[in-house]
């Protein structure tokens, strides 16, 4: 049977989904950073500050969308350059969604926001059960979760094998990257793949932009997602996110990352169109690895891959001449066959 798992009949959408204003820690306002990413060909941002969970539905219109959603971190006791913490995004599936379900260090400048006052104070500790917990909450409260940085956090398997429920991790958090980290997570995602973990991946600005717009260290347009949908409106947005229908691109300002036209599984092949690059690498659960390598000075848009039948998942990673990715969410054999 023929599955279409990335379609060219459908638009792709140009998303930051991890981004910081200056209701938080970032320089920008929210309506500059619209005006910012809109110029380089962005359809949206989720602004998820720290701590605080505001609105933007403001400046959605008819040729961008602003998610809504905040951060929030925990922390192992005292903090310096050596603590681990954890971070997650929660974005707002529904427009209207107001309510702010974690409450220990909740912060309402404008009066905007939905508090149920008779639930007690959610204390946040850095262990596995109660970040689990914290991720359940804003699941069941209408939030798309996302485990971010784990580079940065210092954190790896024992850590985040611990923490349940999320829908996706940061393959790649750019504003790390941009100031030292090698917060390219790939070796993460398989561990949580190969533990069990059904999630996506993303990548992520993580922007404050500290530095000027121009600068080779502009922390803005190195991580995104494109996201596959028929229409560009809040709720089509957040249902193709949870469908798991875009993938992740990594880029910088000054060059756009590679870009995935179409992939598609059928009798036990996948199939995958690109814009011009230097290989793609199918990655799996098992050894049985494979990549399509262009000629040297040469380039490639298109490859198909032999998936076997007991393979647990499997997923693609594109690399341009540049050295830039694009990463596929993982897709389960089971679920296909």
């Amino acid at each position: 049977m023929k599955k279409i798992l990335l379609s060219n009949a459908l638009n792709y959408y140009r998303a930051n989904l991890h981004a910081h204003s200056t209701i938080s820690d970032g320089k920008k306002t929210a309506a500059e950073m619209k005006e910012f990413y809109k110029s380089h060909g962005y359809s949206a941002i989720a602004f998820t500050d720290h701590e605080t969970f505001v609105t933007h539905n403001d400046l959605t219109d008819d040729s961008f969308v602003a998610l809504n959603g905040y951060e929030l971190g925990v922390t192992e006791s005292g903090w310096n350059s050596f603590t681990k913490c954890c971070h997650v995004c929660f974005i707002a599936l529904e427009p209207e969604n107001d309510k702010d379900f974690c409450f220990e260090y909740t912060k309402d400048p404008d009066g905007k926001l939905t508090l149920d006052k008779s639930k007690p104070t959610f204390k946040r500790e850095y262990t596995g059960e109660s970040i689990s917990e914290m991720i359940k909450l804003g699941r069941e409260n209408g939030f798309f979760a996302t485990y971010n940085h784990p580079t940065w956090s210092l954190e790896s398997y024992p850590e985040y094998m611990s923490y349940n429920g999320m829908n996706a991790m940061e393959i790649q958090n750019y504003g790390c990257v941009a100031v030292g980290y090698d917060d390219d997570n790939g070796h993460a995602y398989d561990d949580m793949l190969r533990g069990g973990k059904r999630i996506f991946c993303v990548a992520t600005d993580d922007n404050h932009n500290h530095t000027p717009d121009d600068s080779m260290d502009c922390d803005s347009f190195g991580g995104y997602v494109m996201i596959n949908a028929p229409k560009l409106e809040y709720r089509t947005l957040t249902s193709a996110l949870e469908s798991g229908n875009f993938y992740a691109s990594t880029g910088t300002a000054f060059h756009v990352g590679p870009e995935i036209h179409s992939l598609v599984y059928e009798d036990g092949v996948v199939t995958i169109t690109t814009s011009q690059v230097r290989n793609i690498m199918c990655m799996t659960g098992s050894r049985a690895c494979k990549i399509a390598q262009a000629n040297s000075g040469e380039t490639i848009t298109s490859a198909s891959f032999k998936i076997n039948d007991n393979e647990i998942y499997f997923r693609l990673v594109v690399t341009d001449s540049e050295g830039y990715k694009a990463y596929t969410n993982a897709y389960f054999v089971d679920e296909l066959n």
